[in-house]
């Protein structure tokens, strides 16, 4: 009988011992915020902006890594648990059009009101902001080309045969490209003919066309080029390889590419999520991704100094200077210049 009851006094401890496990657990056990980005500057955005976060909410943020069209894939698929995603807005408009974001309420994130206007609703009033705006525009190694480069028109010039390279039409920045030939052939409306007879003209200046920036960075680096367009904000690490580079917003104007964040249709997180977004829009975060010359700030009280703002897209001078493309009428259209492209540019 003794034995019984000692045999019962061990089972009990130990079942107050699991429950006391299994409490513990429960009660340490975050919930979770599931972000789709692209992996650039990782260990910045860990330390500097999603941890702070995590802690002030007691979460855990984890990441879902990649480039524009193999993460919107993951959602259209509907073998993601993302909450939140990051996507230029040439994506972000793509996703817009396949029903795959919720409907924001603005109010619910005040710091709205505190970015340049044409930031606060790139792909229409119910979905998600611009958090930072990148220029597109011309970097190059004066030490390879006679003359300066200060238009969009001068890569035009002979001095660049087989010297540059250009945006695929299926990168963010390809349908830019497509437009900078229409208003180098002399529209100011875009013409679609006209910018495909133009691009025909420049293909012999053109060594390879690239569709990762990284292909960019590795032939300017290697000396295989002397330059092309780029967006600014990779410029440091042109300069990197060839400190002389420079970067041009040619006179015509630079083009923006807005890259916007968005909330996943059918998140359970979705209140976490427009507190994420209000808070990536702060002034303080905007102000350290600035200054680590990761983001360009569209927070209006964001205040750099000249040397700070260097290789950034700051201020709203610079911001009302560039061209805005109509995304959906981009995306209407991509399909057709996707096809035209390939059969009478690709190299």
């Amino acid at each position: 009988m003794l034995k019984m009851i000692k045999s019962l006094s061990v089972v009990s401890a130990l079942a107050l011992s699991l429950s006391a496990c299994s409490s513990s657990d429960s009660a340490t056990k975050k919930e979770k915020l599931v972000i789709s980005t692209w992996g650039f500057s990782e260990d910045f955005f860990r330390e500097e902006v999603y941890k702070p976060f995590e802690e002030e909410h007691n979460i855990e943020i984890v990441l879902d890594s990649g480039n524009n069209a193999d993460r919107l894939n993951k959602i259209r698929q509907g073998n993601s648990d993302v909450d939140v995603i990051y996507l230029s807005d040439y994506y972000a408009e793509q996703g817009i059009q396949d029903g795959l974001f919720e409907k924001i309420d603005h109010s619910a994130i005040p710091n709205i009101g505190d970015i340049y206007e044409k930031a606060q609703a790139p792909t229409g009033e119910e979905y998600g902001p611009a958090y930072t705006i990148a220029q597109f525009g011309i970097a190059y190694n004066p030490g390879e080309i006679k003359k300066p480069i200060t238009s969009w028109s001068d890569l035009w010039n002979k001095d660049l045969n087989g010297m540059m390279t250009i945006p695929g039409i299926t990168s963010t920045t390809g349908p830019m490209f497509l437009d900078v030939a229409s208003k180098v052939s002399g529209n100011t409306k875009f013409n679609e003919d006209a910018a495909f007879t133009k691009l025909k003209e420049l293909m012999p200046n053109v060594l390879k066309e690239y569709n990762q920036t990284s292909e960019f960075i590795n032939m300017f680096a290697q000396g295989e080029i002397a330059g092309g367009p780029i967006m600014e904000m990779y410029f440091s690490q042109l300069r990197e390889a060839v400190p002389d580079a420079q970067f041009v917003s040619p006179k015509e104007g630079g083009y923006a590419v807005m890259n916007t964040v968005n909330i996943v249709k059918g998140s359970n997180q979705k209140k976490l999520a427009e507190e994420f977004i209000n808070y990536i829009l702060s002034e303080g975060v905007q102000e350290k991704s600035a200054r680590a010359k990761v983001d360009s700030p569209v927070n209006k009280k964001v205040q750099l100094t000249e040397e700070e703002a260097r290789g950034l897209t700051y201020g709203g001078n610079v911001i009302n200077s560039l061209n805005f493309l109509d995304m959906n009428f981009v995306n209407k259209n991509s399909k057709q210049w996707i096809d035209r492209w390939n059969k009478e540019l690709a190299q």
